[in-house]
């Protein structure tokens, strides 16, 4: 198996865990505080992490560091922002609308770096964002504040994709990964500090499930396969193969919290999901096959 096709595969398992994690997540925190769950769920993945990349860990000097602080204040940005929305929105719906960093990413590229974007990437945007119209527009035009933050966390991670596709291209992002992680332990810890509604020993075995599973899984795996994909895979293209997240975000939440999936959902997550294909699509091709030459 070549090593793009294996990386493919990890990386879609590792949307399997990511989409279950936001009915784990919204299950485990419950009334608590999104700050103390994931600074547990960092400190963590921290721990395993530098059990697993010792060597990696031995040798890291002050580039990989700062790489690792690049990275981790959009990711961290992600991360809490779309916990945050979990208090507020279902699981299933939280997981359709993160997939819309497929779109944002090929638009905040030609916001940055003024590449033109082809008239398929303005068809997928349309699309998605009619998806997204769908699902987040309530009665009498509310949007609700779950969807608000879920959005803008998405706006985090496209950051963060395009942050580990330019620093790949020439580092070794493994010496990174830890202080990176590190980084956003320090800055969930230092926002539970300023929460006077915070527990920071909650008496529930379902949050410190919900910690053990994001930790390993969500985290640490999730996060590892991506970073060393992205070597060889565009930002675009690992966002592409994250769309199955929000496939398995919807049968997690439906199996694990007993939400509905209303035809809104399904109606605009198909959207979503059509407009983040198009975009990846060569139509110019008689084969129709995906793109994987790197942007």
């Amino acid at each position: 198996m070549k090593q793009k096709q294996l990386l493919l595969i990890l990386l879609i398992i590792g949307t399997a865990f990511w989409g279950i994690s936001y009915s784990v997540t919204k299950l485990a925190i419950g009334n608590y505080s999104p700050a103390t769950f994931l600074f547990y769920r960092f400190l963590l993945a921290v721990i395993v992490l530098s059990i697993i990349f010792w060597k990696y860990v031995k040798d890291t000097n002050l580039q990989a560091v700062k790489t690792g602080f690049i990275l981790a204040v959009p990711m961290f940005l992600g991360i809490h922002l779309q916990t945050i929305g979990l208090k507020y929105t279902d699981a299933s719906q939280c997981s359709f609308i993160a997939g819309l960093t497929v779109i944002i990413i090929p638009l905040m590229k030609l916001g940055i770096y003024k590449t033109n974007a082809s008239l398929k990437i303005w068809i997928a945007a349309f699309t998605a964002l009619t998806g997204l119209f769908v699902i987040a527009i309530q009665d009498k035009f509310t949007v609700n504040v779950g969807d608000l933050f879920t959005i803008a966390g998405s706006f985090g991670f496209a950051v963060y994709l395009i942050a580990v596709e330019k620093h790949s291209a020439t580092k070794n992002l493994l010496y990174s990964i830890v202080p990176m992680f590190a980084f956003c332990a320090l800055f969930t810890f230092c926002i539970a500090l300023t929460d006077s509604k915070a527990v920071w020993l909650p008496q529930n075995d379902t949050f410190w499930m919900g910690v053990i599973y994001c930790a390993l899984f969500s985290t640490a795996y999730m996060y590892t396969v991506s970073n060393i994909s992205q070597r060889y895979l565009s930002a675009e293209r690992v966002a592409v193969i994250y769309l199955f997240e929000p496939v398995f975000g919807a049968i997690g939440a439906f199996f694990i919290l007993g939400e509905d999936l209303s035809w809104r959902l399904l109606l605009g997550g198909s959207l979503i999901f059509a407009g983040t294909i198009i975009s990846e699509v060569n139509f110019k091709s008689p084969k129709l096959r995906i793109l994987t030459k790197r942007s």
